[in-house]
């Protein structure tokens, strides 16, 4: 049954796994999550030739972000890895942080065990479960986040203490007060967002209204916001159950955008949104300005401006819309965002072929 995105009670009623209370602490747990990395023993500093983010789904975002938010900062190049097995240069000049909500996640323990065999300096990220034990075991380093949330919300504890810690070890600068930045600037967002503030005030739920019954289709910018597209994905698949994709500039113009010619009844049911940022490459937003006027037959385009004192806000000023809407989106269908019950079945029967 579909939820009136003005009936607060209703939107709470449905969300069994406190979804929307998460997205609201976003803020304080990114603060948090600064916190937890203060006092974690370090690794022996080496002559680390890359980093690497071994997780998967919301575990591997955080090595996303990373990735794409160090470019600018470090002198070495940051890698994530989705994966049983390690990338073949994996060694004891990587940096590997081994990251993993539950402590559970069976590519990442294996990707752990791995990188204990090349040598690699490792620190983990997690709950606990069996990542915590082993590497509580094995003298690893490991930054205990609190449990009581779905993985995809807690990017602040899975992305920020990777920060903290490399600025610790002299990697990175000024990074206090980049996450001030944003946990102020959260805040602000979060009641222009959540769910108290009506649809006519409301970005996240007009944008919800919008793809209602829609494809939603996320385009990003590489460098920019290309982890964010990623992110919107996922969010619209694990909390709304529905379909969705991603692409970026200005791979999209080399390919995807050929792709608005037909069907026209499909094409009739997309919905894109152009996710901007003031570091986008000039030629990029020419090139957005362009592709915009070449993709009439779709349903219809949002332009969505990342707004923020500093890159991290910025970032998170997207991931905050996207993760709101997603859930606005799964009201409207009458979903409860929280339960995924495709991957609990999926992992279940994986666990009777151990």
């Amino acid at each position: 049954m579909r939820v009136d995105l003005d009936d607060v009670q209703a939107l709470h009623d449905l969300d069994s796994m406190g979804m929307l209370g998460a997205a609201w602490n976003l803020p304080e747990q990114c603060e948090q999550a600064w916190s937890l990395a203060q006092d974690l023993p370090l690794p022996q500093v080496r002559d680390w030739r890359q980093i690497l983010v071994t997780g998967l789904g919301g575990s591997a975002i955080g090595g996303d972000l990373l990735r794409v938010f160090a470019g600018d900062k470090l002198g070495i190049p940051v890698l994530v890895n989705r994966d049983y097995t390690l990338p073949w240069f994996v060694d004891r000049n990587t940096l590997v942080f081994a990251v993993s909500y539950s402590g559970n996640t069976e590519e990442t323990l294996n990707a752990y065990d791995a990188a204990r065999e090349r040598g690699a300096t490792i620190v983990a990220i997690t709950t606990g479960g069996q990542l915590g034990r082993r590497a509580a075991a094995d003298g690893v380093p490991v930054v205990r986040v609190p449990r009581g949330i779905a993985p995809r919300s807690a990017t602040g504890y899975l992305f920020i203490p990777m920060v903290a810690l490399l600025e610790r070890l002299g990697m990175f600068f000024g990074m206090r007060a980049e996450v001030e930045g944003l946990v102020a600037h959260l805040r602000e967002l979060r009641r222009r967002y959540g769910s108290e503030t009506p649809v006519r005030n409301n970005p996240a739920k007009q944008l919800a209204l919008n793809l209602q019954n829609r494809l939603p289709v996320i385009w990003g910018v590489a460098g920019t916001t290309e982890v964010v597209a990623q992110r919107w994905k996922g969010q619209f698949n694990e909390n709304a159950k529905a379909p969705a994709y991603w692409n970026v500039f200005p791979e999209l113009n080399h390919n995807e955008v050929v792709g608005f010619g037909q069907p026209e009844e499909i094409l009739d049911r997309i919905w894109l949104v152009l996710l901007q940022d003031e570091a986008d490459h000039p030629r990029v937003k020419l090139r957005m300005k362009i592709t915009r006027d070449m993709v009439k037959k779709a349903a219809g385009i949002t332009e969505v401006q990342s707004s923020g004192p500093n890159g991290l806000a910025r970032v998170y000023s997207l991931i905050y819309l996207g993760d709101y809407a997603s859930m606005y989106l799964a009201a409207l269908a009458g979903i409860d965002p929280g339960p995924v019950r495709v991957i609990d079945y999926l992992k279940n029967e994986l666990a009777k072929h151990k």
